[in-house]
């Protein structure tokens, strides 16, 4: 019987057909799903903008200066538009292509840090993983970033360590810096804050200060400040108000106020670990005790800073005024290459089977609550859209239970890479079955249906107001923008700067309206009944339970 901790059982044909299988099915249901407000209507809205503007510059939201963010992802994204097209597939290719690179990088420099063995099993943990799987699938600047930063850290490692030669050395401590700084181009200061939080704890717990130093923190922030200072500068020229804003506002008073309206307890991220760790969930403590082992004869402990990056990402997200549940997603290589290499030991191997008994657990609860998705129902999504979403979730849960009875028994026959690769099959599936089959409450969640309804009727220099809501995959899908309507929201600060492209109360509204020979309107149904009760001259055009369309005349 083969061990888990012998090489050979990794032959290369295998594992390329199951590298060529994984590409297929990760980057296969790309297109499957409607953009999903807010996220994936706003990300793909800004690189819409910028092709058909040809600003690539200055980022702008339904026409409105938007600096939230960096422009890289909207880049890339505009990129994909030019040379592919505008579909739900290319909108979405940024985070599954930064995705499906996290698992073959984290598998790359597992290996080289602790084993082959290690390297395989870290990146499926990472595939299977029920987060890193659903951000990979969903347009978000979260997976861009987590990419970035765990390759940045996985490249400090590979740098740092022992056996690395000097030319290895200079060449992956070079590259972290580089990605460090497409980390901030891709969504702020959190790109370089947190890595250089990281360096700077794990030299204190070494008690190897020199570390800070081998890093060669000058030569990093040159090669750092080369790549990201062109584009802020030149945006700061181009618009004053935008260094104050994001770097002001947008870091600062998001970490410590409440601004933003995404206030959590303390305790928020620790059940979205938990669950997005899936299906490893028995691995994952005896992975964090991986990370505190010392092993002797070696100055630079990669396990170590593996473990101080996670727990510092983690701790530093936890303490903030703003929250979102994929804030976290950075920690998730680091976390997959701590359990690789608790699963490679060969102690576990013979008792891997009991990892997957989590998995086996969680699917048949899965099972048995599937059945009272309905009782989420309400006016505004209808019961049928949930009745319709059940398949997909007995789908997915399914896969997860089979997946664990699988592995268990595999694990049992000594198959232990056999095990985690149908364990992380497992995962994966789970995952895009909740994913997949969300796009049946597409219909209300998308602007999708009503606007691929509308758009040959909407003539191109028509107005088109976003009355007292905004809808943020409205514009991608009509290919247009909209003019705001006594709503401002997130684009309030770009609503400020050009005030001209805002109608800031109903009365104006009406105005406007009655003075336009030809319009369009975008409400809820509540303002469509105030401005019918108005005697407004509105024709309802199109309807769903949250968004009205009405013409003049």
């Amino acid at each position: 019987m083969r061990e888990l901790g012998q090489p050979r059982e990794l032959r290369r044909g295998p594992l390329l057909a199951l590298l060529l299988v994984f590409a297929l099915v990760w980057f296969g249901t790309l297109e499957h799903r409607r953009l999903i407000n807010p996220d994936e209507g706003r990300y793909s809205e800004i690189p819409r903008e910028m092709v058909a503007t040809g600003d690539w510059l200055t980022p702008r939201l339904n026409g409105i200066k938007y600096f939230d963010k960096p422009a890289l992802q909207y880049w890339l994204t505009a990129s994909a538009f030019t040379v592919f097209g505008e579909h739900h597939w290319t909108a979405r290719l940024w985070p599954a292509l930064t995705g499906f690179l996290g698992v073959l990088f984290t598998a790359f420099a597992t290996a080289k840090l602790f084993g082959p063995q290690a390297g395989l099993i870290a990146g499926a943990v990472l595939a299977g993983s029920v987060l890193w799987n659903v951000i990979g699938h969903v347009n978000t600047l979260d997976m861009g970033v987590s990419f970035f930063l765990a390759a940045a850290v996985f490249a400090l490692c590979l740098a740092q360590r022992d056996d690395a030669n000097p030319r290895e050395r200079r060449r992956w401590q070079d590259g972290a810096w580089v990605l460090l700084a497409l980390a901030v181009l891709s969504k702020g200061l959190i790109g370089l804050v947190l890595p250089a939080a990281t360096v700077v704890a794990y030299a204190i717990w070494q008690r190897d200060l020199d570390f800070v130093l081998r890093i060669r923190p000058v030569r990093g922030l040159l090669i750092l400040l080369a790549i990201t200072a062109p584009w802020f500068v030149a945006v700061s020229l181009a618009n004053p108000e935008f260094a104050r804003f994001f770097f002001i506002h947008e870091h600062f008073e998001r970490f410590l106020t409440k601004t933003h309206g995404r206030y959590q307890p303390m305790w928020y991220f620790i059940p979205i670990l938990l669950l997005g760790m899936l299906p490893w969930l028995g691995s994952l403590l005896q992975g964090l005790a991986a990370g505190f082992r010392r092993e002797a004869g070696r100055r630079f402990q990669p396990q170590r800073f593996l473990l101080v990056w996670a727990v510092l990402v983690f701790v530093f997200f936890s303490v903030s005024s703003s929250k979102l549940a994929s804030y976290i997603l950075p920690i998730f290589p680091a976390l997959a290459a701590l359990i690789g290499l608790h699963l490679a030991g060969y102690a576990v191997s013979r008792r891997i089977e009991w990892h997957a008994l989590p998995a086996i657990v969680i699917g048949a609860a899965c099972l048995f609550l599937v059945p009272y998705v309905t009782r989420f129902a309400s006016d505004r999504v209808p019961v049928a859209l949930y009745e319709a979403y059940q398949p997909w979730l007995y789908a997915g849960a399914a896969a997860l239970l089979l997946g664990g009875l699988a592995a268990f028994w595999l694990g049992r026959q000594g198959r232990s890479v056999a095990a985690v690769c149908t364990l992380a099959f497992g995962g994966f599936a789970f995952g895009q079955g909740f994913l997949l089959g969300h796009d049946n409450l597409g219909s209300v969640n998308s602007a999708h249906d009503v606007a691929v309804a509308i758009r040959p009727l909407v003539p191109p220099d028509a107005p088109f107001f976003s009355v007292d809501t905004y809808d943020q995959s409205l514009q991608f899908y009509l290919k247009r923008t909209t003019t705001m309507v006594a709503y401002r929201d997130e684009l309030g600060f770009g609503i400020s700067q050009e005030p001209q492209k805002f109608i800031p109360d109903l009365a104006a509204f009406e105005q406007a309206w009655n003075a336009a020979p030809v319009a369009w309107a975008l409400m809820s149904p509540a303002t469509w009944q105030e401005m019918n009760q108005k005697g407004l001259p509105m024709t309802e055009v199109i309807r769903d339970t949250r968004r009205v369309i009405v013409r003049k005349p």
